[in-house]
C-alpha cells in the first residue's frame, strides 16, 4: 500500500518520515501533482495554513482531482490544517479569510481555537481501537470541533472535548500524530485504509442535504 502526503506546504517532513516508519520508506510518497495523487492509495492532509494550502490545491487542479477520490471513498487522514479543509463547515474567524472545505467530515470547526504558536501544548488523549494506553497528543494552534453530524463517530478525545473523528474512511485529528513519536495512530489510519470499501459508504459533502441536525461537541 502505497500512502501520500501532500507536499505542498506545512510539516511534510515530519509527516512523510513518521508514515515511512509505518508503511516503509518506499510507499510513502510526496504528492505536489494530479498525477502523484493518482498513484497513492490514501493520502495524508499535514498541519500548516489551511488557506495557503487550499489555494495551492486549486492551483495545481488537485482540488478537483481529491474531490472526486473522496466521493469515490478514497481513504485520507486530515491533521490540525488538513482537518479544517475536510470539514463540512467553518465557524467564520474574526479575520475573515476562511478556505474553502472538501466538506469530507460532517463536522463544524473553529480555527486557531488555542492561541498562537507559544500556546502550544502536548495533552493525553484516548484514541479508539488504539491499545496501549493514553495517546501523547501535540497541539499546535490547534481547531476545535465544535459541532458534530449523526454520521460521524468520535474516534479521539482528551477528557471531554472531541479532538478526532472519523466518517467512512476519512479521519480528521485536531492534533499531531506525525510530532509524537508514537506510531499508533498513523497505523490505525492505515489499517482502515486497507480495509474493504463499504458499498454503502458515502461521503459528508454527498449526504450533507439530508443529514439531521448536527449535535454539539463537548466543550
Amino acid at each position: 500500500m502505497k500512502v501520500g502526503v501532500l507536499a505542498l506546504q506545512g510539516d511534510v517532513p515530519e509527516h512523510t518520515s513518521a508514515v515511512a516508519a509505518v508503511v516503509g520508506p518506499g510507499r510513502a510518497r510526496t504528492v505536489r501533482r494530479v498525477e502523484d495523487l493518482a498513484e497513492v492509495d490514501a493520502l495524508v492532509l499535514p498541519g500548516g495554513e489551511s488557506t495557503v494550502i487550499a489555494a495551492l490545491l486549486e492551483e495545481t487542479g488537485l482540488w478537483a482531482a481529491l474531490g472526486q477520490r473522496l466521493a469515490a471513498g478514497f481513504p485520507v487522514l486530515g491533521t490540525c490544517a488538513g482537518l479544517i479543509l475536510l470539514a463540512r463547515e467553518l465557524e467564520p474567524s474574526p479575520g475573515g479569510r476562511d478556505p474553502p472545505t472538501l466538506g469530507a467530515l460532517d463536522v463544524r470547526v473553529r480555527r486557531n481555537e488555542y492561541g498562537t504558536q507559544r500556546d502550544s501544548f502536548e495533552s493525553a488523549i484516548e484514541v479508539e481501537g488504539v491499545p496501549g494506553g493514553p495517546f501523547p497528543g501535540v497541539f499546535i494552534r490547534a481547531p476545535r470541533i465544535v459541532r458534530v453530524g449523526p454520521g460521524v463517530r468520535v474516534l479521539a478525545r482528551r477528557g471531554e472535548e472531541i479532538v478526532g473523528v472519523q466518517q467512512g474512511r476519512v479521519m480528521g485529528l485536531t492534533f499531531h500524530p506525525e510530532l509524537s513519536g508514537d506510531p499508533r495512530v498513523l497505523e490505525r489510519f492505515v489499517q482502515e485504509a486497507q480495509r474493504p470499501r463499504s458499498p454503502k459508504a458515502t461521503t459528508a459533502s454527498a449526504a450533507a442535504k439530508r443529514a439531521a441536525p448536527a449535535r454539539t461537541a463537548s466543550r
